[in-house]
Parts: structure tokens; C-alpha cells; sequence
């Protein structure tokens, strides 16, 4: 049996380089550890496994449902690639014992990756993984052959179908007769990903004209991760500037993520789009008691909240914590600024296409460029600029920034800024005056050092950057 110490679930599940350490063997070896699991805490025994456009993933996913089946397990095994919002839809409404799909998101070509969702439908909690990866080690120890699946086994595999009621749940939340009548012309990159087929047919009865791009099969991704963030959507990017379309909307590889683009061929970032639905929302649907975001996304939540008298619940990186504030019911929008979000009354799993609808439907109601709401935004709650920093840094060279980042629990000063307050409970985040923070943290699913940072200026957003590049290479 291969080594399986390098299988562990990051903040979105196990992900590693295809043939290298992603292989049939040890994709088998995950597969009976979660069909362990499953039947351990006597959840369901009826399971739906999908798959992203990924070299190779319908194949895998093909031997997860062997395993599964090998368990006496039921799958339902999707038809076709399947976005991961789809996936957490169908796990709650068919009432399942949980899910999994085969993606590494928006990781570049040479990965692939397993998401498992539990029943209720969102990312796995650290105790449901801790208990598969301590399952993976037992059979390591013991050897355990994997029972592959015989003729008998394949009466539990079923082809199943996610898109129609995942799409027909979004026609519910989504107002497309508003969508229709401002006739917008929009644009969408599906990046090659599951997102084809979906956010297309929803929108292309209630738009103006609709231009697609990248929405057919290519394992390699065009040589660029299928991440929506603005250097891998210029063609989307250059089309809606030159013919004055009115949105750019984007979604990564299994379409949990997204990426929009403003009339003018202007990028906004996430944490521009989480906050302006935030306060969309507000006006539109009924008023919740709570708003969720990550440590690292913007404060600018918090003050919006505070207008409205609602509760902000801050949580630790990664969407399983989002989730688990939406599974409660009282709150309205739950976002992170890498591009998650979900709303009250839908899947505690971050939507991409949710996200794109959702835009679609503020800008054809508000009449405005999101540009213009932002600023109107900034000019009512105050300012806030955010930026992140992505640092691939070799093994020794993270060691010796760990070691600087724990000093910081002593350090009063970050270049000339004061230190007013601290928050280490998941990576290294300082807090300054006048909206000002820096926040430090290793990515769970990559070799990555991950920095944030927001200001209430852009010179001053500039001076930030300029510290950390100084810390680093220090």
C-alpha cells in the first residue's frame, strides 16, 4: 500500500497533484475510509458523487461510487461534470447521507482534489475529516485490501441527474422578470468548467445578448487555473469594455467561486461584491438577524451591520465555518473574500453561480454600475480598500516567517502603525486604527503564505503592501 501520510483534508477537502500522489489507489483507499465513516455514524446509506471537467475525474469518481458500492452503499453518480453548488442542493433535497465531488476548484490543471459533504449539505467540519484521515490511517496500518466492486455491486450505482432541480431551486430565489426587463447584455467565462449548461440557460431566455466564453471541455484549462480572478478572465474582461456590455460574470472550475466585472471592463473584488449584495439584499429580502464573514474579508460588513443593527459573526477561514452560520437560519448573506458567498434559505456551501445571478439581479433592479454603488457605499459607511498578497515561499524560507509571525503577539508596531488590538486564532492578524489590518495566514490547500489587508485609503492600502513586502524579506 502507498504512503498515505500526505493525505489530509485542507479548508475544502484533499487535493494533490494527479498520478503523483492523486491516484486510483489512494483515491480508493480515501473512498472506503469516508463509505467507513459514513456507516460508523449511521448516516444514510445513499450517497451522491459527482465530478469537475478535470483530467481524469469521471473516472475517479467512477471508482469512488466501485467502493461505495463494495459497501452496500447507493450512489447516485452524476450524468455529467457538476458544479459543487449543485452537489450540496441535491444532498439536502434528496435527503442523503452526503456527498462528494472530485475538484480542486480553482487549482491549476496538474490537480484534482475530493470535496465530501456531510448531510446537511456544506464542506465537512475539522472533526468529520479528523475522523476519515484517522480512518485512512488505520488502513494503512492494517493493510486492508479495498474490495473492488463485483457484478452484484453495480445494482447500487444509479446515473442520476443534478442540474434540474438545483436550477429550479435558483429560479425560485433569483428574480429573473426583473432580470429580463432591463435588458441586459452580459458576458460569462465558465472557465472551462462545470458552470456550462447552467448559468447559461438561466440566463440566455432573460438577457439582451449573452457571449460566452471557455465553455466547452479543456482538461489543461487553457494554461491558466480556471480561477476567476482578473488575470485569467482578460477576454471576458476586453469583450465587455469594447462593446459596452454591462456585466462580466465568472465562475471558477466546479463554479462555487466567482468573478465579476463591471460595464467599462472594471474588476471588482469579492469583498466589493459580498458587500454590495449584503446591502442588495437588505432592501430586498427579509431582514435577518445576522451577517457571517471570514477573518480575512472585509470590514466594511461591520459597518453596514452596525447601521442596520445586525450582528456580524466573524469565523476562522475556509466556508465550512460560513455554513455552519447559515445552517442556523437567521442569517442573511455569508461570504469570504476569496470569492465564497451563499444567502439565508439556500446551501451552506458558497454558490458561484448564485453569486452571478444575484449581481445580474442587483444592477438590472439598482439601474447602476456596481461601480456606482460601491461608491455610493463608501460614501455613506465610509471607506474601505482591501488587498491580498499570495507568497509561494520554499519549505525553509516559511519556517524562518512562522517563527517572525508568532513574535508578533509581542510586537506594538507594524512599521508606523500602532497595534491596537490582535487576532491569532487563525493565522496572524493585527488590527489598526481607522479600519486598518493586516492578516497573515498559510493556505490549507496549497504551498502558499496568504496575506490580507485593508485601509481607509488607497495611499495608505499602497503603504501596507510595502510593509509586508519589507517583512517578509526580512
Amino acid at each position: 500500500m502507498s504512503n498515505l501520510a500526505k493525505i489530509r483534508f485542507g479548508t475544502s477537502g484533499w487535493r494533490a497533484i494527479i498520478a503523483e500522489d492523486f491516484t486510483f489507489e489512494n483515491v480508493r483507499l480515501v473512498s472506503q475510509a469516508m463509505a467507513d465513516y459514513l456507516k460508523d455514524h449511521k448516516q444514510s446509506k445513499k450517497v451522491l458523487i459527482g465530478y469537475d471537467t478535470r483530467f481524469l475525474s469521471g473516472h475517479f469518481a467512477r471508482v469512488c461510487a466501485e467502493v461505495f458500492a463494495s459497501n452496500q452503499i447507493q450512489v447516485l453518480l452524476a450524468d455529467r461534470d457538476t458544479p459543487t453548488p449543485a452537489i450540496a442542493f441535491n444532498i439536502i433535497d434528496q435527503k442523503l447521507g452526503g456527498g462528494i465531488n472530485f475538484t480542486a476548484s480553482h487549482n491549476p490543471p496538474e490537480y484534482n482534489g475530493i470535496k465530501f459533504s456531510p448531510a446537511y449539505g456544506g464542506p465537512a467540519q475539522r472533526e468529520v475529516t479528523q475522523a476519515i484521515e484517522q480512518r485512512i490511517t488505520e488502513l494503512q496500518k492494517n493493510n486492508r485490501t479495498i474490495k473492488l466492486c463485483s457484478a452484484d455491486c453495480a445494482q447500487y450505482i444509479k446515473s442520476f441527474d443534478p442540474k434540474q432541480a438545483y436550477l429550479k431551486r435558483l429560479k425560485q430565489i433569483i428574480d429573473f422578470s426583473c432580470i429580463k426587463k432591463a435588458k441586459l447584455k452580459i458576458a460569462v467565462d465558465c472557465m472551462y468548467g462545470t458552470s456550462r449548461g447552467y448559468i447559461d440557460q438561466l440566463l440566455k431566455p432573460n438577457v439582451k445578448e449573452l457571449v460566452m466564453f471557455h465553455d466547452y471541455l479543456n482538461p489543461l484549462f487553457g494554461g491558466l487555473p480556471p480561477e476567476p480572478d482578473k488575470p485569467y478572465i482578460q477576454d471576458m474582461i476586453t469583450h465587455v469594455k469594447k462593446n459596452r456590455f454591462d456585466l462580466g460574470l465568472g465562475c471558477d472550475g466546479d463554479a462555487d467561486r466567482f468573478g465579476i466585472v463591471d460595464k467599462g471592463g472594471e474588476f471588482l473584488y469579492p469583498n466589493e461584491i459580498i458587500t454590495l449584495l449584503f446591502h442588495y439584499l437588505l432592501k430586498t429580502r427579509p431582514k435577518a438577524a445576522k451577517v457571517a464573514r471570514t477573518l480575512s474579508s472585509t470590514h466594511m460588513i461591520d459597518a453596514i451591520a452596525a447601521a442596520h443593527g445586525i450582528e456580524v459573526i466573524e469565523t476562522p477561514v475556509g466556508f465550512k465555518y460560513i455554513g455552519e452560520a447559515l445552517n442556523r437560519g437567521d442569517c442573511i448573506i455569508g461570504g469570504e473574500e476569496s470569492g465564497g458567498l451563499s444567502i439565508q434559505g439556500h446551501v451552506p456551501e458558497k454558490d458561484g453561480i448564485l453569486a452571478c445571478l444575484l449581481v445580474a439581479e442587483m444592477v438590472a433592479r439598482e439601474k447602476k454600475s456596481l461601480s456606482q454603488m460601491m461608491s455610493e457605499l463608501r460614501e455613506k459607511y465610509g471607506n474601505f480598500y482591501s488587498g491580498r498578497k499570495n507568497m509561494r515561499l520554499e519549505e525553509k524560507q516559511k519556517e524562518v516567517l512562522l517563527d517572525k509571525l508568532k513574535k508578533l503577539s509581542q510586537q506594538q508596531t507594524f512599521g508606523e502603525l500602532q497595534v491596537r488590538s490582535r487576532n491569532f486564532t487563525d493565522g496572524y492578524k493585527l488590527l489598526f486604527d481607522n479600519n486598518c489590518w493586516v492578516m497573515f495566514r498559510p493556505s490549507g490547500t496549497e504551498p502558499v503564505m496568504r496575506c490580507y489587508f485593508e485601509a481607509n485609503s488607497k495611499k495608505k492600502l499602497d503603504y501596507i503592501k510595502q510593509l509586508i513586502d519589507k517583512f517578509v524579506k526580512v
